[in-house]
C-alpha cells in the first residue's frame, strides 16, 4: 500500500500543478481563466457563466473587462476596445492594460505604450502590464527598456511566473505565439 501511495501522490500533485498552471496561462488574472468569447452583440456574464445580450447594462465592469481581454486574446481587437468603451470606470489598471494590448495588436504601438504606462502608474505591482509594456518596447527596438520591465517582473513574481517567462522569451527573440 505504501508503494502505491508513493506513486499516486506525486501524480496527483503534478496534475494539480499542471491544471493550475493551465488556468493561469489562460487568464488575465492569475486565479481565473479568460472567459470564452461570444457571438457579436453578446457578452459573457461571469455570474451566470453564459453568453447573453446585455440589456440595460446589467453586466458589471469586472465582467466587461475580463470579456474585453478574452476578445483581445481571440484576435478580436476592435471588439475588445469597443467593450472597454462601455465600462463605467475606464481608468483601472486592468482596463488600461487591455486597451494597451488591443491597440498594440492593431499596430498602434505608441498608443498602446501610453495605456500601459497609465496602468503601471495605477498599479506598479501588476506583472501582466509590465510584460506587455516590455513586449511593446521590443517592437519599438528598445530592449533596454524591455529588460527594465523584466527586472521589475522578477521582483514582483520571480523568474518562474508566466509574465517573466513570456517577456524573457520576447527579449530573446521568441515572442508569444
Amino acid at each position: 500500500m505504501k508503494r502505491l501511495y508513493r506513486h499516486i501522490l506525486p501524480a496527483i500533485a503534478t496534475s494539480f500543478v499542471l491544471l493550475s498552471g493551465y488556468a493561469q496561462a489562460m487568464g488575465g488574472s492569475n486565479d481565473e481563466p479568460v472567459p470564452p468569447t461570444c457571438p457579436k452583440a453578446q457578452i459573457y456574464d461571469s455570474k451566470t457563466k453564459t453568453c447573453m445580450v446585455d440589456k440595460g447594462g446589467m453586466i458589471g465592469d469586472e465582467s466587461r473587462t475580463d470579456y474585453a481581454y478574452a476578445l483581445a486574446k481571440a484576435g478580436r481587437y476592435q471588439e475588445a476596445l469597443d467593450m472597454l468603451n462601455t465600462l463605467k470606470d475606464q481608468n483601472t489598471a486592468e482596463a488600461l492594460n487591455y486597451r494597451g494590448y488591443a491597440t498594440r495588436k492593431l499596430g498602434r504601438t505608441d498608443e498602446g505604450i501610453s495605456y500601459y504606462l497609465k496602468s503601471v502608474a495605477l498599479d506598479p505591482k501588476y506583472p501582466k502590464v509590465r510584460e506587455y509594456l516590455g513586449e511593446a518596447y521590443m517592437i519599438k527596438n528598445r530592449p533596454d527598456l524591455a529588460r527594465e520591465q523584466l527586472a521589475a517582473i522578477k521582483t514582483l513574481c520571480g523568474t518562474r511566473c508566466e509574465e517573466y517567462r513570456d517577456l524573457s522569451a520576447a527579449i530573446d527573440g521568441h515572442p508569444e505565439s
